[in-house]
């Protein structure tokens, strides 16, 4: 399942997960955006239980995207215990994310 983070849920779903968050930093008008759009789907129903994959629309959610200094999208930030612990800018490929998550989820 695919979370969507806001400011309403952000802290609970994200920083106080008691596992491993990925957050996809996103807008509805980003190319780049809408192309990850399908993989970031399916690794959310790949890694269910083991790691919470998510999006957070920049537009929508202002004040988290500054927090975390989202400058450029689509960013994905992995989240562990509360903290930032790993920031892509750009586009991945299906490999790379699939890595990222697998190395999160052990």
């Amino acid at each position: 399942m695919e979370y969507k983070f806001t400011a309403e849920n952000f802290q609970a779903e994200v920083l106080e997960s008691g596992q491993p968050v990925l957050v996809d930093f996103y807008a509805d008008w980003c190319g780049p955006c809408k192309k990850m759009a399908p993989v970031v789907e399916e690794m959310a129903g790949r890694f269910e239980g083991k790691v919470k994959v998510g999006k957070c629309n920049i537009d929508d959610n202002m004040e988290i995207a500054q927090k975390y200094r989202v400058m450029h999208i689509p960013t994905f930030i992995l989240f562990k215990d509360g903290q930032a612990v790993d920031t892509h800018v750009g586009s991945l490929s299906k490999a790379e994310l699939e890595s990222k998550l697998q190395a999160a989820a052990e």
